[in-house]
């Protein structure tokens, strides 16, 4: 987990993908519609990719992408973002992040 953090250091916020994952890319699309900083890691198409979602595995993720962290902290995956959005808590937190300017 400890390259997980590496990568998500000093970032509002970043998530761990898979480039045909159509779950990856409708949170990145909400998350992206309000212009928020938004990195992305593919994990298929990264040579650590494997590495990188057996660390997310193992910290709980079930299934490993997406994973979103905001802040430095993890959030979840699509059903957590998507409650997030649902009860107007994903604005706010990306605002604390420093991800939005709204």
């Amino acid at each position: 987990m400890e390259s997980v953090k590496k990568m998500v250091a000093e970032k509002p916020v970043v998530m761990f993908s898979k480039s045909k994952c159509c779950m990856c890319h409708t949170i990145k699309t909400l998350i992206s519609s309000f212009g928020a900083n938004l990195t992305v890691y593919e994990l298929d198409e990264l040579s650590n990719g494997l590495q990188l979602e057996k660390a997310l595995l193992a910290s709980g993720r079930r299934p490993s992408v997406p994973a979103v962290f905001i802040g430095q902290e993890l959030i979840g995956g699509a059903n957590e973002i998507m409650s997030l959005h649902l009860e107007g808590r994903r604005i706010p937190l990306l605002k604390k992040a420093k991800a939005i300017w709204l």
